[in-house]
C-alpha cells in the first residue's frame, strides 16, 4: 500500500535528509501522466477542481480534505500553478505545497491529475517570478539538483483533461485551428507555440495580456469545444475572471489561493463525471474557509 499522504506542516520540518528520502519516494510512486487524460465515471462520482494555488497549501489543505471525505467517490483535478506567487502569510509555501501535492498523487495516483501550468513548464518556458527556488532553499539550503528534481515530478502532470459529461480542463486555453483525428493527439509532442497556447493563453474576456500568445476569443472556445464533442472549460491563469462564468456560461476561471482572494474568493468546483453537462449551471463552485473576508460558503 502507498504510504499515508503527508501534513504540510510535517514537510515543512522535514531535516534534508528526510526531504531527500521523500523526493526518492515521490520519484517512485508518482506516476508519468501523457499529455492529455479522459476522466469517466469509473473514476468517481464527481471531478474536485481546482485552480491556482500558488504555494497556498492551507488551501489546499482544505481541497483535500473534500476530496479524502469522499471515500473513493471523487477524482482531485489540479489545473496548474502549484507553486511561486507564494503568499506572505505562508513562508515557504511553495516548497511545502508541491511536496504535499505530490504525496497525494503518490497515494491516490488513479484518482488524481495535476495538470501543468505555466509555473510547472518553466523549464521550458521561463516564468517570473519565481519562489519556489527561494523556498526550497529556505528550507533545506541551496541545492539546484533537488530543485530540478521538483520540477521534474511536476513536468510529470499531463497538459489538459477532459470529463465523460463533457468538461475540458487545462490552465490556460486549448488547441488552435484545425484538430486533428482524434483531436486529443493535438496534445502529443507540443511545440513551444502549441504548450503557449495551453499553458499561457489569456481569455479574452480578461484585462490581463502577458503576450506569449494571443488571447483566445469566444468564437475560438465554441469551435474547439464543438469540434471536441464537449460543452465547458475549466481553467486558472487569469485571476481577475476568478468565479465569473463567461463566454456563454461555457468557460469558468478558478483561483484557489489568498493571493489572489480579492478577485473572487478562494474556489473550487465540483463536476459530475457522469450524465451531460449542459453548461456551467451544473457546475458547483464552493468558496473555502481560507477566505480572510467571511465570503466562505463552503460545506464540508
Amino acid at each position: 500500500m502507498a504510504a499515508p499522504v503527508l501534513a504540510p506542516e510535517t514537510i515543512g520540518r522535514l531535516k534534508v535528509d528526510e526531504v531527500d528520502a521523500l523526493l526518492d519516494r515521490l520519484e517512485r510512486d508518482v506516476p508519468r501522466a501523457p499529455p492529455f487524460v479522459t476522466v469517466g465515471p469509473d473514476r468517481g462520482e464527481e471531478a474536485i477542481v481546482f485552480g491556482d494555488s500558488h504555494g497556498d497549501w492551507p488551501s489546499v489543505r482544505e481541497v483535500v480534505a473534500r476530496f479524502e471525505s469522499a471515500g473513493g467517490r471523487a477524482v482531485l483535478l489540479g489545473l496548474g500553478d502549484y507553486v511561486d506567487r507564494t503568499p506572505g502569510t505562508v513562508p515557504h509555501g511553495s516548497a511545502v505545497n508541491a511536496l504535499y501535492l505530490l504525496s497525494v498523487a503518490a497515494r491516490y495516483p488513479e484518482r488524481t491529475i495535476l495538470l501543468r501550468g505555466n509555473h510547472e513548464t518553466d523549464r521550458t518556458i521561463p516564468v517570473a517570478p519565481r519562489s519556489l527556488p527561494d523556498d526550497l532553499a529556505g528550507l533545506w539550503g541551496h541545492s539546484p539538483t533537488r530543485l530540478d528534481r521538483v520540477m521534474a515530478l511536476l513536468e510529470r502532470g499531463p497538459l489538459a483533461a477532459a470529463t465523460a459529461s463533457g468538461a475540458y480542463c487545462a490552465h490556460a486555453g486549448f488547441p488552435r485551428g484545425a484538430l486533428p483525428t482524434p483531436w486529443t493527439a493535438a496534445f502529443d509532442g507540443a511545440d513551444l507555440g502549441r504548450l503557449g497556447e495551453i499553458v499561457w493563453a489569456e481569455c479574452g474576456a480578461s484585462v490581463i495580456r502577458r503576450g506569449v500568445v494571443p488571447a483566445f476569443s469566444r468564437a475560438e472556445l465554441e469551435r474547439f469545444l464543438d469540434s471536441a464533442g464537449l460543452s465547458v472549460f475549466l481553467r486558472g491563469h487569469d485571476p481577475d475572471l476568478a468565479g465569473r462564468p463567461v463566454f456563454g456560461n461555457r468557460c469558468l476561471t478558478l483561483h484557489t489561493t489568498v493571493v489572489y482572494e480579492r478577485y473572487g474568493g478562494i474556489l473550487l468546483a465540483r463536476v459530475p463525471l457522469a450524465g451531460r453537462l449542459a453548461d456551467l449551471s451544473d457546475v458547483r463552485i464552493e468558496h473555502l474557509p481560507t477566505e480572510r473576508d467571511g465570503r466562505s460558503r463552503a460545506e464540508p
